[in-house]
């Protein structure tokens, strides 16, 4: 069976082979991730990984393929034309609406994660920003935009675009009436930042149930932000997790 690749110590890889299989790795023990969450609702949701020698294509799942059923052969390799150039399997044309326009308006981002989650979907119908209530919730705090708009399945292009602009910087979008999405320097940054804002979601639902909620001040939150909300943090709150699946699921890295 193929071992999982570490992160360098060096923080690069010398080849752009070893690399790819890396990420492909990630991708697919994400998707592993998101099923043992639940994040699966039909064939909605996506996790796409950028080549690293071919910077405009990125890897996906297959489209029709349940989450808990990826693994690293079954992933397709998309081109900038939507075309399928690696892997057996259909695209889901939403998939490559959304991320083809993140991964191309933001060079620095490795990866973007996109599922219908339960209470992403339900805080994206409020079309409000996360408030910072809770230490996690503060990884986003003025790092999150919001699409305030929906206009059916995402398919056009230029719908791609709108969500991309309202990205911004940020490492997140909520996405109105639809769920989030998420992006990082590394795709366990991104499905990271998934896991733990669709937990940020689940508990502003049920604080603001509870009574009002009372935040953390701006001072409080940025600070805090510092520390729980960089790139490091977020690959590091992936490895347990990852860790755990390759544990239940070694099956994955076929």
């Amino acid at each position: 069976m193929t071992e999982l690749i570490d992160f360098p110590a060096s923080g690069r890889f010398d080849d752009p082979v070893t690399e790819r299989l890396f990420r492909k790795q990630r991708l697919a023990a994400s998707f592993r991730l998101f099923s043992r969450f639940g994040f699966d609702e039909g064939v909605a949701g996506h996790i796409t990984a950028r080549d690293p020698e071919r910077t405009d294509h990125f890897w996906v799942n297959p489209y029709g393929v349940h989450f808990g059923h990826v693994r690293v052969s079954n992933l397709i390799l998309v081109n900038e034309q939507g075309d399928v150039v690696d892997g057996e399997g259909d695209l889901n044309w939403s998939a490559f609406a959304i991320h083809s326009q993140v991964h191309a308006a933001r060079p620095d981002v490795v990866a973007a994660a996109h599922a219908h989650s339960v209470h992403g979907k339900a805080w994206s119908s409020l079309g409000r920003f996360l408030e910072p209530i809770t230490q996690d919730v503060c990884a986003f705090y003025e790092d999150h935009g919001l699409f305030d708009d929906y206009t059916g399945v995402v398919l056009d292009i230029e719908e791609g675009k709108r969500i991309a602009h309202a990205l911004g910087g940020h490492k997140a979008v909520i996405l109105r009436n639809h769920g989030l999405l998420t992006v990082g320097h590394s795709v366990d940054e991104a499905a990271w930042w998934f896991i733990t804002m669709e937990r940020s979601c689940q508990a502003q639902l049920l604080a603001s149930a509870a009574g009002t909620p009372i935040p953390i001040s701006h001072e409080m939150a940025s600070l805090t932000w510092a520390q729980v909300g960089s790139p490091a943090v977020g690959r590091f709150c992936f490895k347990p997790l990852l860790a755990r699946i390759m544990r239940e699921q070694p099956d994955l890295l076929d």
